[in-house]
């Protein structure tokens, strides 16, 4: 699977932005490598969102965050084709004539509301209870996208933290003028990781991974709108324009 240009690009842009800046200031890349403030700092935010969330949880929004990195290539245009496709053969044939297709779809979400269309569900029942389906998902996605959202509100207090932590062990050293350079330069730097991987890092992951969950959303609410219009018997075509009402303007052009 291809990697995602816009996701890629940012980060290292961002990257590049604030090292080439301080290269150009007449900085070094040595003063900015403190092991001890991204300690203090990487350390910190992680315990505090252990802390915050359940371990399934955390690891589930780490797996979610890795998928960023890679494009989704899923086109809307195909699913409606298939919507409609499936749509013509219940008009010619009736709904039951669907239970293979629906046993061979790839979407569970799409299986699962075309399986109870032909087992002849109350479209009521089946509006409800999809429903009920879609809005659990969006609840668990929301959490997951929270949880890279409070790393990011406290990676700058820890590096606050750190900066603090970094000018006493400067000040019990005054007699030592050899160690107020290396106390110094940990207060800064974990102020500057900790502001750094909240707005380079955390929040835009946060920011993509809810851009990502709701093209999904749209994606499901698609198919139950289909999954309706063809046990309502609705015409083909009609779907098509319908549900075509979901894409993008950019999706739109396309189609």
């Amino acid at each position: 699977m291809p990697m995602d240009s816009t996701t890629l690009i940012g980060l290292v842009l961002g990257f590049i932005a604030i090292v080439g800046g301080h290269l150009a200031e007449g900085g070094h890349i040595a003063s900015i490598l403190q092991p001890t403030a991204a300690l203090i700092v990487l350390g910190g935010t992680i315990g505090a969102v252990c802390l915050s969330y359940p371990l399934k949880e955390v690891i589930g929004a780490l797996k979610d965050a890795v998928g960023i990195f890679k494009e989704d290539k899923t086109d809307p245009n195909v699913l409606i084709d298939l919507i409609v496709q499936l749509a013509n053969k219940a008009r010619k044939n009736g709904l039951i004539s669907l239970e293979d297709d629906a046993q061979s779809l790839e979407d569970p979400f799409l299986k699962k509301a075309l399986t109870l269309v032909i087992d002849g569900v109350d479209p009521q029942i089946l509006l409800e209870t999809m429903e009920i389906e879609l809005g659990c998902k969006e609840e668990r996605n929301r959490l997951k996208a929270r949880v890279f959202e409070s790393a990011g509100g406290y990676a700058p207090t820890i590096g606050i933290l750190g900066a603090v932590l970094g000018l006493i062990q400067t000040m019990q050293n005054l007699s030592d003028p050899s160690k107020l350079g290396s106390g110094i330069a940990v207060a800064f730097v974990a102020t500057i990781y900790g502001v750094g991987s909240a707005n380079l890092l955390f929040i835009p992951i946060s920011n993509k991974l809810k851009v990502r969950y709701r093209e999904v959303i749209v994606r499901q609410e698609t198919c139950l709108k289909g999954v309706l219009a063809i046990q309502a018997g609705e015409n083909p075509h009609l779907i098509k324009e319908i549900l075509q009402a979901y894409l993008s303007e950019t999706q739109q052009r396309k189609e």
